[in-house]
């Protein structure tokens, strides 16, 4: 796997660097995000381990400009922003995943194998599931001719979920896709948010999407039989 590291402090960009080499992985560098842009327009790579908080220009701006050059390689977003309206921003420009630091290394690999092996598509700002329609651009959801109003919580929740469509995700994951990783969040606190989101996206329609995968976490499918999961 070839992987291109935008990171601006010196310590944290050879913990990756290493780290990535001991897994087998061909790593490039960058420290600021303009460097970082010029790197990926000149080679293919199979993710991005993207830093936020850079200089010249940000995270953000990179993520952007890469989808902008309608480029699908999988990106990972680190940041030391937890907030909910911080990681929907990166989600929202077209980030595949995030890790707030500190984050352990074994997680990190675990999400960047988890990324590269979806399969990758044209870019789009519309993404389909069945009869839902996401539009991440103009934050609109839609089933048949039925227009959606979601929450931020719920539209977030919800763009995870499409966006791994056919895959169950796990509990730890969409919670900290909404709320970061804050300890003051409990597990109940997810189940509300899903059962909200049922009552607005199922709600009087078939087939059913959003499924219980039963001691792992959550699943969209337009599948009428999901093995293992309950509503």
């Amino acid at each position: 796997m070839r992987v291109l590291v935008i990171e601006d402090e010196p310590r944290m960009l050879e913990l990756l660097r290493r780290g990535l080499q001991e897994h087998d992985c061909t790593v490039l560098t960058a420290m600021d995000g303009e460097g970082g842009l010029e790197i990926a327009a000149s080679m293919e790579f199979d993710a991005v381990v993207l830093d936020i908080g850079l200089p010249l220009c940000d995270g953000y701006d990179v993520i952007r400009a890469l989808r902008g050059r309608f480029c699908t390689t999988p990106v990972l977003m680190l940041t030391a922003r937890d907030g909910e309206d911080d990681i929907i921003r990166g989600l929202d420009l077209g980030a595949d995943d995030y890790l707030t630091k500190p984050f352990s290394f074994a997680e990190l690999v675990a999400r960047l194998q988890a990324i590269t092996r979806r399969p990758r598509h044209e870019m789009n700002s519309a993404i389909q599931a069945g009869d839902l329609a996401v539009d991440v651009l103009k934050r609109s959801v839609s089933r048949g001719d039925r227009t959606i109003e979601l929450s931020r919580s719920e539209f977030a929740l919800l763009l995870l979920l499409v966006r791994s469509a056919g895959e169950c995700v796990s509990r730890r994951s969409l919670m900290e896709c909404v709320w970061g990783e804050n300890p003051e969040v409990g597990s109940g606190a997810l189940d509300v948010l899903v059962n909200s989101l049922r009552s607005k996206i199922d709600l009087s329609s078939r087939p059913k999407l959003i499924h219980t995968i039963r001691g792992s976490g959550y699943l969209l499918s337009s599948s009428m039989q999901v093995a293992g999961h309950s509503r």
